[in-house]
């Protein structure tokens, strides 16, 4: 009987043991996961369409549409303890919501806490056929002397801290250039083309990819 008494306080021990391990375990384990989920917060990145060159930008019959342009995008990485892979970043140019350019790939990028990035793609929309109603309102707004154009870039990254790097997420930054006509905006004409100093915030929006 003394026996399986001592038996049964060893479980009952070993239970209790095994009970206060794992409760320590979980609390150790929120506080690291709270603790990473502060640190690691990220905050995205800030985007600035600095200037645009136009080399063609000009409607042909029945209702096609050239748009050769060089753009200067800016990116600022934030986080001081977070860097930033792009994997892979596609820009493009549309008006009124219709693509009017290839898509031109920007090459994969790390970009390191608080790290300015500049890159400079070329836009090319040669004989782009648009929509008759758009290509009224185009006509409309180059009389006018005013185009409203969109640059928008779409594409991945990823967040680094260390040597852990997350999984990828969607990134969409849209940002929006008024192209003028007339004398009203300023701009330096570079050979054939004219160029428009701009610094314009573009919105951005991140998603985690499923």
């Amino acid at each position: 009987m003394a026996d399986d008494c001592g038996r049964h306080d060893d479980k009952q021990q070993l239970a209790k043991r095994v009970a206060v391990a794992i409760f320590g375990f979980l609390i150790i384990f929120a506080i690291v996961v709270f603790l990473v989920w502060a640190i690691l917060h990220p905050t995205k990145p800030h985007f600035i369409l600095q200037d645009v060159t136009i080399y063609a930008f000009n409607l042909t019959a029945p209702n096609y549409l050239t748009s050769n342009m060089q753009i200067t995008l800016v990116s600022r990485n934030p986080n001081e303890r977070i860097g930033i892979y792009y994997h892979k970043l596609d820009v493009l140019a549309s008006y009124r919501n219709q693509q009017i350019t290839l898509p031109t790939l920007i090459p994969r990028t790390y970009q390191g806490q608080q790290d300015v990035t500049v890159w400079s793609p070329l836009l090319y929309g040669n004989a782009v056929p648009i929509a008759p109603f758009l290509e009224v309102g185009l006509n409309q707004d180059m009389n006018a002397g005013m185009v409203l154009l969109n640059v928008k870039a779409f594409g991945q990254l990823k967040w680094k801290v260390g040597t852990w790097i997350s999984g990828r997420y969607q990134i969409n930054i849209n940002c929006p250039i008024y192209i003028s006509f007339t004398g009203r905006t300023k701009a330096v004409q570079v050979g054939v083309a004219m160029k428009y100093q701009l610094v314009q915030s573009c919105s951005v929006d991140i998603s985690l990819l499923n």
